[in-house]
């Protein structure tokens, strides 16, 4: 049971890291990631709070993963749903700085990368599922035989592309995730000798019978 219990916090932790790094990149105020030139585009056409867009672009996103037979559990649903929370949380609370100068904004947005490529490395980790995001480059990763790396960077590009086409603000920012966000991530796994897709990831089902012996 005690190992349950440091897994889920190292989970919950890196689902409040993760926001964090988003946030910093953001806040960057030098153009916005893939992901979030997304949900930002699609926040500005619908008038549904950033968090909020986040949510649902997860929702979608995790259909893509059943689609590839991953597993979904207790992390994939607290990622497509917290992360969510913790940025409108973060926007409230204005506890991240912009950016004033191109310089610090380059540096603060390159920061926030590697914090969430480390974010991405605990919740991974912790084998309650990936989240809708990472779902997919992991089932990318195994379907395709290509590194995380790449297929992350791949997932990025798209994004950029479909959010673009949403109205969201493509910029410097934009161009350095699509550049540097895979080579973040695997810094961060080689680093720890992590290899995501040799992790036994529970379905809500394991996790339950894990706790209530069921």
């Amino acid at each position: 049971m005690k190992n349950y219990y440091n897994r889920f916090a190292k989970l919950m932790f890196g689902l409040l890291l993760y926001a964090f790094g988003i946030m910093m990149t953001i806040k960057a105020n030098i153009g916005y990631g893939p992901w979030d030139v997304l949900h930002v585009g699609l926040s500005r056409t619908t008038g549904i709070s950033l968090g909020v867009t986040s949510i649902w672009v997860g929702v979608i996103v995790v259909i893509l993963c059943i689609l590839l037979k991953e597993t979904l559990g207790l992390g994939t649903i607290l990622n497509m749903i917290l992360i969510g929370v913790y940025m409108d949380l973060i926007i409230v609370l204005g506890i991240i700085p912009t950016a004033q100068s191109f310089l610090i904004g380059v540096i603060m947005f390159v920061a926030g990368l590697f914090v969430i490529a480390l974010a991405t490395y605990y919740y991974l980790s912790s084998g309650f599922g990936a989240g809708p995001r990472d779902s997919l480059m992991v089932g990318m990763s195994r379907k395709l035989g290509w590194s995380v790396g790449v297929c992350r960077t791949i997932l990025e590009f798209s994004a950029t592309v479909l959010g673009y086409f949403f109205g969201g603000t493509v910029g410097a920012g934009t161009v350095i995730c699509v550049l540097i966000v895979g080579f973040a991530v695997q810094t961060v796994f080689n680093l720890f000798k992590f290899d995501a897709t040799a992790v036994h990831h529970e379905s809500l089902k394991e996790t339950m019978a894990g706790v209530f012996g069921k």
